[in-house]
């Protein structure tokens, strides 16, 4: 098998820009012309905006397995990846025997705020264009977030059209393996998984390193994730979350709580899959995974950060608060933001956590501290794209429909220049303090290829 992966990882194209959504169906649609009696495309369902999800079915194996692309619309290197290997296992008869199973591919899971992603798409791959042209939707809209749980006081069933229709898809094939294909901006590469699996860690990581792209080793997505070994942690449902906010003294972490839960705690419940994340970054810089010591604590890098992103939210609650009313309530963009700056409760729980946890009063590893003052500024950077795009699509509205109205056309324009100063102040700030490089797409598909490759075959031999 390790030969197999090895000529398919080689024989990966040198893309140079992401594909849109239209180009990922069409994409898909040809490949079921050129090969029917392997590809079968169909409507798995249809998005908010009434566009179709399309679904390939490709081979004909005695496990069934699930991949998705874009389970949040500014992560598509996943789709990439499987504009790739689709066309690889129509093509590849050896490749289908040997990995023994049917295949249900979705390019495209949340294809309405992918198209909102579009514009970076093409390049250049810059902090800059990168975060002026980002959109990622609020918890409670996203299509891997709004799984229906019950846990605690946390009840959440608002589910949406795309979450329903890969919940169909899930209870329907019961897939033994699922590859979850997000991706991080910034950092090194990590995994999450449903349970330990020692015996490929170091294939996993290899992968990595044989691409030339280091591990992140700084501080981990959430403060409650469990590492089972160096960038490899266990997969995390809604359930985590609430667990740590009540135990940092949040009294009802279900009020807190606006998503549901994901897709890889829904089909371990239903059918007892097993599910990979491969996190890969667009942007690297070498102190990603540098162990030596800082100079300053991990406490005072920790709570230096959560200083920067409260004076953050705070700016953008100010900007907002002066246009609101000029804004369409279902702007995207603005949902989005008045998600992502209710952080007071969350914030303090991690106060607590940070200045009671032992493990914070040690010095930082350089990789600690540039994850917490360098990397977690570029994050809030992307809230200041959202604030200039949410005030950039009323005023496009406005003069779509030649509409007159002079105070509002003021505020609009104001707010708008105001994030766009400080979305570029902070860039050019970033530009200099960050030593990154752009990682090249051809990278990032054969680290995430190889490492679902690996799994799955460890899953059919386990």
């Amino acid at each position: 098998m390790k030969k197999i992966i090895d000529d398919v990882i080689k024989k990966i194209p040198d893309y140079k820009e992401f594909l849109t959504v239209e180009e990922m169906d069409a994409s898909s649609k040809k490949l079921a012309e050129e090969y029917p009696e392997i590809v079968e495309i169909f409507e798995m369902g249809r998005t908010r905006d009434d566009h179709p999800l399309y679904c390939l079915k490709i081979g004909n194996g005695s496990n069934n397995g699930l991949m998705f692309g874009c389970p949040h619309p500014n992560e598509p290197i996943g789709a990439m990846m499987l504009e790739y290997f689709t066309r690889e296992l129509a093509e590849n008869k050896e490749l289908r025997e040997k990995l023994d199973y049917t295949w249900y591919i979705v390019k495209s899971w949340d294809a309405d705020g992918t198209r909102l992603n579009e514009n970076w798409f093409k390049g250049p791959f810059t902090l800059y264009n990168y975060a002026r042209n980002f959109f990622r939707p609020a918890g409670h809209q996203q299509v891997d977030w709004t799984f229906p749980i019950d846990y605690k006081e946390l009840h959440f069933h608002d589910t949406i059209p795309e979450t329903k229709a890969m919940m169909n898809l899930i209870d329907d094939i019961r897939p033994k393996f699922i590859y979850s294909l997000h991706n991080a901006g910034f950092g090194g590469v990590y995994w999450y998984i449903t349970r330990e699996t020692p015996e490929i860690y170091d294939d996993m990581r290899n992968a990595a390193n044989k691409q030339g792209i280091p591990l992140n080793l700084g501080e981990p997505e959430a403060p409650y994730c469990v590492a089972y070994s160096p960038a490899i942690y266990q997969d995390l449902g809604i359930q985590q979350n609430y667990d740590y906010l009540e135990k940092y003294g949040i009294e009802n972490p279900g009020e807190v709580i606006k998503a549901g839960t994901c897709s890889s705690d829904y089909a371990e419940e239903v059918c007892g899959a097993f599910t990979l994340l491969t996190e890969l970054p667009y942007f690297y810089d070498k102190r990603i995974n540098d162990l030596s010591p800082s100079d300053i604590t991990r406490k005072e890098a920790a709570l230096k950060s959560l200083e920067f992103s409260e004076e953050a939210d705070e700016f953008i609650k100010t900007t907002l608060n002066r246009t609101k009313k000029h804004m369409d309530k279902k702007n995207p963009f603005k949902l989005a933001l008045e998600a992502f700056t209710d952080n007071s409760e969350s914030n303090e729980a991690t106060r607590e956590m940070v200045n009671t946890n032992p493990d914070f009063a040690k010095m930082a590893t350089v990789a600690e501290k540039f994850d917490n003052l360098l990397v977690a500024k570029f994050y809030k950077m992307l809230s200041y794209g959202l604030l200039v795009r949410a005030h950039e699509s009323e005023l496009k509205k406005m003069k779509e429909n030649n509409e007159v109205n002079p105070e509002k056309e003021k505020d609009l324009e104001e707010a708008f220049n105001t994030a766009l100063n400080r979305l570029k102040e902070l860039s050019e700030k970033l530009e200099k303090e960050i030593d990154y490089e752009v990682v090249p797409i051809k990278k990032l598909i054969s680290i995430q290829l190889e490492c679902g490759l690996l799994m799955a075959d460890y899953l059919n031999r386990d």
